[in-house]
């Protein structure tokens, strides 16, 4: 049950997350925050803490905004950091519970490698999640 309501979580966070990239205001009747560098940083600030209390798909939910907002803000360095940030928060999960789906990890990593303008650090750290996520998913 807890893995059925996990991933529906992150099924309906990912479909949240394709919204449009230059958007700045939020469309009419949507929660969406506009896109902001102070609601970026909000957003990491709440992913952290959430990740320091372990509340990991709380984090994964900022961590989706934080994402959203960086790609509003047309910095795709950051965008790939929230990538790799939102794939970590489902493997935390994962380790705690191994019955927890890695595919969405799987693809924001994916989408993460995929950014040319992503920092060679941030790339290190997508590959190495890859690899983890990539030694329970079968290609």
């Amino acid at each position: 049950m807890r893995k059925a309501i996990f991933a529906g979580l992150v099924l309906l966070l990912i479909a949240g997350a394709g919204t449009a990239a230059g958007q700045d205001q939020p469309q009419s009747g949507s929660l969406e925050k506009p896109i902001s560098w102070d609601n970026w940083r909000a957003a990491k600030d709440m992913a952290v803490k959430s990740d320091e209390e372990g509340k990991y798909v709380e984090a994964l939910q900022y961590y989706l905004e934080y994402t959203r907002q960086a790609e509003g803000l047309g910095n795709m360095e950051l965008v790939a950091w929230g990538k790799n940030n939102a794939a970590y928060m489902i493997i935390k999960r994962h380790k705690q519970d191994s019955t927890i789906d890695l595919t969405p990890a799987k693809k924001f990593l994916e989408e993460g490698l995929a950014i040319d303008k992503a920092a060679d650090d941030c790339k290190k750290c997508l590959a190495t999640n890859m690899e983890y996520v990539n030694l329970f998913l079968k290609k």
